[in-house]
Order: C-alpha cells, then structure tokens, then sequence
C-alpha cells in the first residue's frame, strides 16, 4: 500500500517536472516567433499580366505565377476539394486536429520501424503558418513553434481569412502558386470555368506536385485526384455519382501561352517588358501584379508575321540553296540517327526535318523521323540553284543530284495540296538568312497594332523595327516634296531630271546621282518625281530650295535627330528605325500633327487604379452618372503640336496615292482601295523598304541583312518590301471601311496633266485631278516665269547635255518606266 502510494506520489511529481519542462521548452523555442498579425498587411508576390487591345492574354511576368483571389470569389467545390483533401476538419479544430495527431503518431511507429517517411497530421492554418511564418525544416522546434503560431492565428483570423490566405500561397506546381494561378497553367480555365474532375486534380497536388504529375506519373495523377473525390462524396460535398462521372474523366492539360498567337507576339511583348521595367522597376514588374493593357490587334500581329516570315522566305528562295543543315550515316538505325540531329527551332507550320534516302533522275527519295517515306519531285528543286556572292546564282538544276545526295539532312513541306502534286511528295525548304521587320500603326494615335522585329524572336531577339538604324533610302522623299510645297513648290513645279554634279565632300571631288534606269527624262513634275522615285531630280530640287529647310523637316517629323545638310541626305542616306519612319509617315495621314508611337494603353496596380494612361483628353461632359441624350457627342480639344501644314500634308498623299496608281507602289494596286505607299532603296541594293498606308492605317516593312549586304540586283524595294506590306494589308483591312482620304479646308482640286503640269481636262491622256492651295493652281495664261518651272541654274549653267535635255522628255519612254524605282543614295565619283 505505502510503496503504491510512493510510486503515485513519485508519477505525479515526475508528470508535474515534465509539464514544467515541457513548458519551460516551449517558452523556450517560441520566445522569438515571428509576429502573426503580419499576415493581416501581407501582399503575395502577384505576376503581372499583359493583355492584346483585344483583351486577349499575350503575355506574363513573374518571379512566382500568382493570381490573388478572394476568397468570396472563390468557388465552394474549390473550397470542399482542398478541405477533403488537406483537412476535413477545418471548420471545426482551432488550429490543431488532435485525433489527427494521435493518427499520425500510431503510423510513424511502424513508419520508423519500416524506414518509411514520417506522416504529418498538419491542419491548412498549421500550412498557413509554415508557408508564411517559418520554414520547412523537419524538426521538432519548428514543430512546436507551428503549432503554437496555429493557435494564435486562428485567434486573430476567421476561418475565411485563413483559407483565402492558403489557397493564395500555396505551390501547386508547374510554376503556379495559389489555385487560380494553377488553373490557367494546367487547364488555361480561370477558377469559375473548371470542371469537377480538374478542381479535384488541383487539390491532389499540395502533398507533392511533383508526384502527381500530369504526364510523367500520369496513372499517379489519375489515382489521387479519383481518391479526392471519394473523399469529397464522403465528406457530403458532392453526390456519389457525381465522384463516379468526375472519376471517369480524362486528365488532359495544356500548355498556357503557346501557339501561333503568342510566338508572333514575341518581339512586341519583349518591348511591353522593357518598357514596363524601365517605369515601374523590376519588383514591380515581377512581383507587383500590374495589369497591362497595350495595343496590339492580334489579328493583325499574325498577318504581319505571316507576311514577313512568307516574304523572307519567297526573297531567300530567289537566291538558291545553301545546303543541307548535316549528313547522317544511312542504312540500318538512320531513324535514330536522324533524331539525334538538331531541328532548327520556330519552324513554319508544316515543316519538318528528312534525309535523303538516295537520288534519281526525276527525283529525290526522302525518309522522315516517323520512318514515313516520300518523294521531291524535280519540279519542286529547279529554285535550289547554288547561292553566290552578291545575291547571284549558280548553273541551272538539272537533276536532283545537282542539289542534293544521299544521308543529306535537310527541311521539308509536304506539297500535295498543290496543283500538278500528290500525296508523298515534298517540297525543299530552308530557314532564310535574309530579316527584317514589319510594323503597324493608327496615325490618328500612335498605336502600335501589330510589330514583329525578325524572322524569328528565338533565333534573335534583336527588333529590326524598333531597334535597326538602315538608311531609308528613297522613303525620305516625301519629306523632301512636303519642305518643297511649304517653300513655294507645286505638285506641278517643273524640275530638271538631267545629268547633275555637284561638289563633293572631304573625300570626293564630285557627288553625282544617278536614275535607277541610267536613263534622264527632261523637265517633269514634282508628282511625277515623287511617283517615280525620280533622284536626279529630287537631288537637284535639295539643291536649288537649299537643304536647311529638309534638314528641318527631317527632324522635326522625327526621322533623325541631328540631320547633317548634305545632298545625298535628300536621297535617305542618313541612318533612322522603321518606327521612326512609319511615325513620320502618319502624320502626313493624320492632317500634319506630331505623332508618338506607343504600345502601351493603360497599366494598373494590383487593386486596380490606374496608374498610367497613354492618352488623357480633357472632357467636362464624359463623366456622368447616366447617359443624357440631350448631350452632344464629347468633341476633343486636339492636343499634338502641328508639324506641318494639313494642305501640305494632303499633297504629299495624294501624290503618294498617285505612286500606287502609276508609279513605284503598284504591289498594293490589286487590293482594289484608296491607298498610297512609297519604296526605297539603298545603293547596291543592301536595303529595302516599303511604307504603305490607307486614311486611317499605315505599315512600314524592311528588309536587309544584319550585317550590310548585297540583296542582289533588282531586289528594290518594290519587289522585296512592297509584297510584304501587301499581304499584311490585305488582311488588316478587313475590318476598315473603303473609304477616301481626308481632304482638309483650303484644298482646290483641279484637273492637269501629271506629266507636264499644264491645265487639262478631266478624260485627257494623262489628266488628273491635282491638290493646290487657291491662287497657286496653273492657268493657261500663266507666264512661264511664274509657271514654276525650275531650272536649278547653278547645276547645270555649265552642263551641255544637261541644258539640251531641258528642251523636254519623251512621254511615251515615261510611261514605259512607271514601275521603276531608284536606288535611293546615287553615286559619288
């Protein structure tokens, strides 16, 4: 009796010494925990999000993929998946589940007796506080510490807050932290759009994303996501038939941000991202869930894509074949073999990589990585002529051997869909050396509708539209003829196209320029010269108006910075961008008004105000609570700077419509619009260019290797650039009204002849309808002193040919050369 009584006494002091020193442990390892109520102020890392004009999603930046949602706006089976799955109890324990605890610690016997991992019996606020608060080191100080912050917070938050909290922070794989973020990465659905099945998938993957895999541990995936909706049935969240037809469901996800759509934005969203960095910072950028609403019109990105990667290809097609892209060992295995090879990356649709097998005399025999065979025919080789120095080609294809042997790895379409082909038979293909870019814009605005830098964002990132400075060539001439009409010039001015010289600089004697026909045509209209592309003439009217006014006009439309007042500079020599040019071009659409490319329209925080707007226009009656029809239509006060006349700027239009109707444009002639479009081309044809545009649109495309190199003669900008721009508009202006331009106040339009500037009649050969200022017009009884014909006496006083020249041009040799186009530079001797 006396030792039971000792040994009880002895069990009571030992159970209260090991009560104190648990306690004393516990003070102990929680004396310095973090203070919960931080988690009131906590802001999740949330990715920022880039959205078309359209509202289609082109784009994310993120150090941790976030979506934060509110737990309101949640879906209640979200709710009841994670509860099911993570803890059932919830809503009932005040942080700590302690029947879970018992479990858990009957199982980690056998668990260390069999070598097994430990199970731990975690609640979502025990998570919460780990996630949060402290780290995920498995020890038993961490434990405790878990376990007493558990309590605190479930002391401090409601149920709501803590899920919410949860849900949010948690890592779901596949880069995607929080529900929302794993929704758009597996399913590319946002929370309210997914299906039962793919809910409980998502609630499978707390315990190990990794796992659960989707493809590599597939029949894992489907295992645990079929046992989350068991659970759920179980747990009174959803009906046993239910579960059973989730249960039956494929597990199918996608790949988010990919496809045709995405990649032809590459070059636009890189310039969203610098810009967004170089305002805002890269925490923010990354982390500070922007929402970024720019200006791209999809559509019109992947017809600008389409054109531009088809108009490299064509171009490069013209100048031959470099070769196979490796040779591979055939016979027994080659399949294999074959694979190992690496696929150049971003190929078009449809290409693919093949050896050839052997060769014949119609025919070449091709194997394909699927162990498929098929056949080029000899038709489809007669383009792969040898590649030479300066654009030119070798021999003519005579038989497929001239092109190819056999173990020759190389790329091919399938051509079965075209005429005179069948099914098996291939074309050859190659990625092209030749680049360039394409960019769109609304001249009203400056929004930037669609841009793409290169042939491919993943063989160079470097952006031929914003960020290649190339000499424009004759695409400046319109700047010239816009400084010409605003110093006394007509569009009927006559100017001597004759053998011009002129003084060189430092390193010439002589600057002389030449026609890209080699040929001279005597005394011809501003018009003509502009539609035609006409340099002598443009050289000789820098000459005689002088070049500070051009040089003005150069920097002022933006095309160059610091424009140096020589000649040739009248001819493009001087270095700008493709967005430089096409924005100086709009605003000769737009009526004269200085315009600022922009690919941003608006950029949010994280709640939603807005912190940038690209255009703020003052408006007294736009903010009203109702709709008052006794209001009239907001007019906008205009807010650009005036760069050039609006009369002035209409000439040079409608003198560059005349350059698609007659002249060096006609590649956009069969889109059947009013339209104008200028060409240009550099000496030795190393650039070309193209600006085309309607009166509410404008595309500017260029062309030229990276490294300055020959396209090879007669790659004008006509025939590279132009087809380019064509393509691309015959799509983007689809959704544009046929409309004419704008003419604005003070515009008389009188009938003349283009060629002489003479007054005509409407239905007379060469007779059209021409735009002056009042009182500047020709009249029959004009003088020819005050007729504006222009000599420039200081060229050609001492130039024979010249002034035998000045007696006229041959009008029919005219016509004959209305598809012309200058080189754009001239030469010096």
């Amino acid at each position: 009796m006396r030792t039971a009584l000792w040994g009880g006494i002895a069990g009571l002091v030992l159970a209260v010494v090991g009560f104190i020193a648990a306690a004393v442990y516990v003070v102990r390892v929680t004396d310095d925990l973090p203070n919960h109520e931080q988690l009131a102020e906590y802001q999740p890392p949330v990715m920022s999000r880039v959205h078309a004009g359209d509202g289609l999603l082109i784009a994310e930046y993120a150090r941790e993929h976030r979506v934060f949602v509110p737990i309101d706006n949640i879906p209640q089976n979200v709710v009841h998946a994670f509860i099911s799955a993570e803890d059932k109890n919830f809503y009932e324990h005040g942080g700590l589940d302690l029947r879970g605890i018992i479990r858990a610690a009957l199982s980690n016997v056998s668990n260390v007796i069999n070598g097994r991992r430990l199970e731990g019996a975690s609640t979502i606020t025990q998570q919460v506080a780990k996630n949060f608060l402290l780290s995920s080191e498995q020890r038993i100080e961490r434990k405790v510490q878990e376990m007493v912050l558990s309590r605190r917070i479930e002391r401090a938050f409601t149920k709501d807050q803590i899920l919410e909290l949860y849900l949010n922070e948690i890592y779901l794989g596949n880069r995607a932290y929080g529900v929302a973020a794993a929704a758009l990465n597996y399913f590319g659905k946002s929370l309210d759009e997914l299906e039962l099945h793919e809910i409980a998938y998502l609630a499978a993957l707390p315990k190990g994303p990794a796992n659960y895999h989707p493809e590599r541990h597939h029949a894992a995936a489907i295992e645990r996501r079929n046992w989350v909706l068991a659970r759920m049935a179980e747990n009174g969240f959803i009906s046993a038939e239910a579960a059973e037809e989730a249960q039956a469901q494929p597990l199918e996800v996608v790949d988010r941000l990919s496809g045709a759509t995405y990649t032809a934005a590459e070059y636009f969203v890189e310039n969203v991202r610098r810009q967004v960095f170089s305002m805002y910072g890269e925490d923010e950028l990354y982390d500070g869930g922007l929402s970024i609403r720019t200006t791209l019109d999809t559509n019109m990105q992947l017809a600008a894509r389409r054109a531009l990667r088809d108009g490299l290809e064509a171009y490069d097609r013209r100048h031959g074949y470099r070769g196979a892209l490796d040779t591979i060992e055939l016979g027994e295995g080659w399949q294999e073999r074959l694979a190992e090879i690496e696929t150049p990356r971003d190929l078009d649709d449809g290409w693919m990589i093949a050896v050839v097998l052997e060769t014949s005399a119609q025919s070449a025999r091709i194997g394909l990585l699927n162990g498929n065979e098929g056949e080029i025919p000899m038709s489809a080789l007669e383009w792969a002529r040898e590649t030479l120095p300066d654009g030119e080609l070798g021999d003519l294809v005579q038989r497929p051997s001239d092109v190819l042997s056999a173990g020759d790895v190389i790329l091919v379409m399938s051509i079965a869909d075209q005429e005179d082909y069948s099914e098996g038979q291939y074309g050859l293909r190659q990625v092209p050396e030749i680049n360039g870019g394409i960019l769109a814009m609304d001249p009203h605005t400056g929004r930037v509708l669609a841009m793409v830098g290169g042939y491919s964002f993943q063989h160079s990132q470097f952006n031929r539209a914003t960020q290649a400075r190339r000499q424009p060539g004759s695409s400046f001439k319109p700047f010239v003829y816009a400084a010409a009409l605003d110093n006394g010039y007509t569009p009927a001015s006559l100017i001597l196209d004759a053998p011009f010289v002129a003084s060189g600089g430092a390193d010439e004697r002589f600057y002389m320029p030449s026609n890209y026909s080699e040929r001279y045509y005597g005394m011809s209209t501003l018009r003509l010269g502009l539609e035609l592309s006409r340099n002598v003439m443009t050289v000789r009217l820098a000459q005689e108006m002088g070049m500070a006014p051009i040089v003005d006009y150069g920097e002022r439309f933006g095309i160059y910075d610091d424009m140096e007042p020589v000649l040739a500079m009248a001819l493009g020599a001087g270095e700008t961008t493709l967005e430089r040019l096409v924005s100086a071009y709009a605003a000769l659409i737009n009526g004269g008004h200085e315009i600022q490319p922009t690919i941003l329209d608006r950029v949010q925080d994280r709640s939603g105000a807005t912190i940038y707007a690209h255009e703020v226009l003052p408006c007294d009656t736009c903010d009203q609570a109702e709709w008052d029809p006794a209001l009239l239509e907001p007019l906008f006060p205009e807010m650009r700077e005036e760069i050039v006349d609006p009369v002035t700027a209409y000439q040079v239009i409608h003198m560059l419509e005349g350059a698609v109707q007659r002249g060096t444009g006609t590649a956009l002639r069969p889109l059947g619009r009013p339209l104008g479009g200028k060409t240009g081309t550099t000496n030795d044809f190393r650039d070309a260019w193209f600006v085309g545009f309607g009166p509410d649109l404008v595309v500017g495309v260029y062309v030229g290797f990276d490294t300055p190199y020959q396209l090879g003669s007669g790659e004008a900008g006509g025939r590279v650039a132009a087809p380019i721009a064509r393509d691309f508009l015959s799509v983007a202006l689809e959704n544009y009204p046929v409309a004419p331009f704008r003419v604005p106040e003070g515009v008389r339009l009188v009938p003349i002849n283009r060629q002489t500037g003479e007054p005509g009649a409407l239905g007379q050969s060469g007779v059209i309808l021409e735009a002056f200022r009042p009182g500047t017009e020709p009249s029959r009884e004009t003088e020819e002193e005050e007729s504006g014909l222009s000599f420039a006496r200081s060229s050609v006083s001492d130039d024979p040919l010249a002034l035998l020249l000045s007696e006229g041009s041959d009008e029919e040799e005219d016509e004959e050369d209305e598809d012309e186009e200058d080189e754009g530079l001239g030469g010096l001797y």
